[in-house]
């Protein structure tokens, strides 16, 4: 048997293991939520468009700190 497929004879039996395991029985059931009262909304006005920042994410989830429609081609993330 060469190397590939013993490697493949490994991945098929850890696939059929997890499929023929019940994964209903194996988790607690989840309690019922509840039912969130909305919170009265701040009566502070919104920001400027002067005042917001650009938003944009970066792939590893940080935000633009740059004015919103900046000019530069980059971003400064934080």
């Amino acid at each position: 048997m060469s190397k590939e497929a013993a490697l493949r004879a490994m991945r098929e039996a850890r696939y059929n293991e997890r499929a023929t395991r019940s994964t209903a029985a194996a988790r607690p059931a989840r309690p019922a939520l509840r039912a969130v009262e909305p919170q009265p909304t701040d009566p502070v006005a919104p920001a400027s468009p002067a005042d917001q920042l650009c938003g944009h994410r970066s792939m590893n989830g940080r935000t633009c700190t740059r004015e919103h429609g900046h000019a530069a081609k980059s971003h400064r993330y934080s």
